[in-house]
């Protein structure tokens, strides 16, 4: 067995200093969604992600998948979503075990008045902080350490300069 691999100093503090950052900015984009919409962040991110497709529908195995989510957790999250109107399910005519998820009038009305003021803050906790250099290098980091992610699912071995 080999031993770990211990993060440096400098990678500890970078390690640190993101989980902080995304728990911050997490919790503080669901409280602000939660006072000025009504909406729970998972909320949010189902409606974005209905709103993404052609006629606001979509598998709800395709739509567990984008927001890593196991099934029934999507499942009690929809129950509560179409109570409130914001989502409906339909049966899937191909496949009689499959269902569409279904975003609602309500719902594309919730997302857009959620909106302006969710970009709004995302702009003004992130973006307006940082150079345009530094959204760039942001871009860059998070796209080597998603290629990295998806590849090691595959089981595919990530290039180390990738």
């Amino acid at each position: 067995m080999t031993s770990p691999r211990w993060l440096d100093a400098d990678e500890q503090r970078a390690w640190r200093r993101f989980l902080r950052m995304q728990a911050e900015l997490t919790a503080r984009l669901a409280r602000q969604l939660q006072t000025e919409s009504d909406l729970s962040l998972a909320d949010f991110e189902v409606l974005v992600n209905l709103t993404d497709v052609p006629e606001g529908r979509m598998r709800v195995t395709e739509l567990a998948k984008l927001l890593q989510w196991e099934k029934s957790r999507l499942s009690h999250h929809f129950s509560r979503m179409e109570k409130r109107g914001l989502v409906v399910r339909e049966n899937c005519p191909s496949d009689a075990r499959g269902a569409f998820v279904v975003l609602t009038p309500e719902g594309r009305s919730a997302i857009e008045a959620a909106a302006p003021g969710h970009v709004e803050t995302v702009r003004r906790l992130m973006f307006d902080g940082l150079t345009s250099e530094q959204v760039a290098a942001l871009t860059a980091i998070a796209n080597v350490v998603l290629t990295r992610i998806e590849r090691d699912a595959t089981g595919e071995p990530a290039p180390a300069d990738v």
